[in-house]
């Protein structure tokens, strides 16, 4: 019986990999095909990818993307980073409404978000969606809740007393935090931030709401370039979204290999 609860278990959680990875392992094998619809054969080919690095758009809107989602990243984690300092360290009477005002962007669908961020900032303060504004206050707004989110466990997990011995010890308030604190607190900061990039190249809501007319991110542009677009633009993206799925593997390893070493080190 314990065997065939073990084997159910083991195919259960087979059949979720598959649904997960299969379609994503599916549009990688189709970007290194000439074939323009997945489900035909076709034969090995690069120029997906040639033309992915070749295209001045398709480059603008990659450089564009990544540079607004390095400023979000940063923007969302210092401030998230910040929240989490304060709330941890503040009363009982305080932490908790703050932890819940946390979770409610958290929770909330993101085209109610993206619909309020642009009726307040456009509409009511006057915002013009060219200057990247509202994009940019949109974003941080989705994404450091979830920094938030990140560090507060790290908090949990740290001595609370560090942080009052060191400012026995001589330190300031700020170099307490800077030297003491904040160290601890890395991997947190680090995964934050991390889910802050992936966030930004994510959302099509908040984004769409918020940006210049000119401008799109990868999500946008791919929301758009699936109505009616050319070809050599569908099966190039394939290849990006290969590209971004390499990274994202390659990012989690290294942190999971980070998070092992320092836990090796704490024992």
């Amino acid at each position: 019986m314990h065997m065939n609860k073990k084997t159910i278990q083991s195919v259960f959680l087979g059949m979720v990999l598959l649904l997960m990875y299969l379609p994503i392992l599916l549009l990688a094998v189709y970007s290194f095909m000439d074939s323009a619809i997945i489900g035909r054969s076709g034969s090995f080919t690069v120029k997906n990818y040639v033309y992915l690095f070749h295209s001045e758009d398709l480059r603008s809107m990659i450089f564009g993307t990544l540079i607004l989602a390095v400023i979000v990243a940063v923007i969302s984690t210092i401030l998230g980073t910040l929240g989490a300092i304060g709330a941890f360290y503040s009363s009982k009477k305080l932490k908790r409404p703050i932890h819940l005002m946390n979770q409610i962007p958290v929770v909330n669908a993101d085209v109610v978000t993206g619909f309020s961020i642009c009726v307040l900032l456009i509409v009511f303060f006057k915002m013009d969606k060219a200057s990247y504004i509202p994009l940019v206050i949109g974003l941080v707004s989705l994404c450091s809740p979830f920094v938030y989110l990140s560090v507060i466990p790290r908090l949990k997990q740290m001595d609370p007393q560090l942080y009052e011995a060191a400012l026995d010890l001589g330190c300031s308030p700020f170099g307490a935090l800077r030297k003491v604190v904040l160290p601890q607190l890395t991997s947190g900061i680090v995964s934050g931030f991390m889910m802050s990039i992936t966030l930004t190249l994510d959302d099509y809501f908040i984004t769409t709401y918020t940006k210049p007319s000119m401008f799109d991110t990868i999500s946008t542009y791919v929301v758009n370039a699936t109505k009616g677009a050319q070809t050599d633009v569908k099966t190039a993206l394939w290849a990006l979204s290969t590209i971004i799925f390499l990274i994202v593997i390659f990012v989690v390893i290294g942190m999971n290999h980070t998070g092992r070493k320092e836990n090796d080190h704490e024992i």
